[in-house]
């Protein structure tokens, strides 16, 4: 055990198992704890910072020699296509994010196909790659919305990573798996949830964001180690842009907890993230998609939101 962490890091196992690295690309201005007060009608005008943290991220990526998954919003692409194609002419994968943020519960079935029919069309031709991913805005698909499932599938996505399987007063559906499951009987569609680690009764987010800025790098390294080992599953572990941006301007008007969980640590973020990938094996998620299909429980859910093993 390391003298300054309460968490223990096991020994490394013979085979390292190669996780899953995704970036949720968003600019500042876009993500959920601002959405209350800053409007979409004011995207355009407000100043863009997600091309250079990008860069950022690529560089760190090149220098670590990992590929990784960018989970994109449609306007980001629109906007910024110079950007995409960047992603992915350095090798990673391009999948979706959405349109503009939405989170799926606020959404009608038909308005959800329609958005996420429009972000695959504008990324593929940005991109130049087959868009076979999604990740819900503020992992929002939930009990009240695995009615998505069904759309997904319809659409042909193969894979998606929009369920963080833990009690969250923003998002969470604490009664999911923790690893990969088929959402619908007799379809080809995976969710792979964002990584959460068992610390005795209590299962805790571990997946990154908020959590691994907030809390020590230790925490982080026992998670991910004890998934690679105890459960021998890979983890699952995403970040966004703004992130690596401790520079980004401040929002004055919002909540207090909204800014506390946005800024606290942007300025570690980048020295965490280097660590991190250079401590654990890392690939893209529809690698680890394909990987995990074979091993995938069943978990049906139904279009009125129940879910369970039947």
């Amino acid at each position: 055990m390391n003298a300054e962490s309460p968490f223990p890091f096991p020994d490394a196992i013979s085979e390292p198992i190669v996780n899953g690295l995704s970036v949720d690309v968003e600019d500042w201005f876009q993500v959920g704890a601002f959405e209350e007060v800053i409007a979409r009608s004011d995207w355009d005008s407000l100043d863009a910072r997600v091309e250079g943290n990008v860069d950022r991220i690529l560089d760190l990526f090149a220098e670590a020699d990992v590929s990784a998954t960018f989970f994109t919003l449609g306007w980001v692409a629109k906007h910024s296509p110079h950007v995409i194609r960047r992603i992915a002419d350095a090798g990673h994968e391009v999948a979706s994010h959405g349109l503009d943020h939405a989170r799926v519960f606020t959404l009608e079935p038909s308005q959800f196909a329609e958005d996420i029919r429009v972000t695959r069309e504008i990324l593929e031709d940005v991109s130049g790659q087959a868009v076979t991913g999604y990740r819900a805005p503020s992992f929002s698909i939930d009990l009240r919305s695995a009615w998505a499932f069904d759309v997904l599938a319809e659409q042909g996505y193969r894979y998606s990573s929009s369920v963080a399987p833990i009690v969250h007063d923003h998002y969470g559906w604490r009664d999911a798996p923790r690893f990969a499951f088929r959402p619908i009987q007799g379809a080809e569609l995976v969710e792979i949830p964002v990584t959460t680690a068992q610390f005795g009764s209590r299962r805790l987010a571990a997946g990154g964001g908020g959590f691994f800025r907030v809390l020590p790098y230790a925490f982080s390294r026992w998670a991910i180690a004890q998934v690679n080992r105890e459960d021998d599953r890979p983890a699952v572990f995403y970040f966004h842009p703004w992130e690596v941006d401790p520079e980004q301007p401040r929002v004055g008007n919002a909540s207090l907890r909204s800014k506390l969980r946005h800024y606290t640590n942007l300025e570690k973020m980048a020295g965490k993230l280097r660590k991190l990938v250079c401590e654990f094996e890392w690939g893209r998620m529809d690698a680890l998609a394909e990987i995990e299909a074979r091993r995938a429980i069943e978990f049906p859910v139904s279009p009125v939101g129940g879910g369970g093993v039947r």
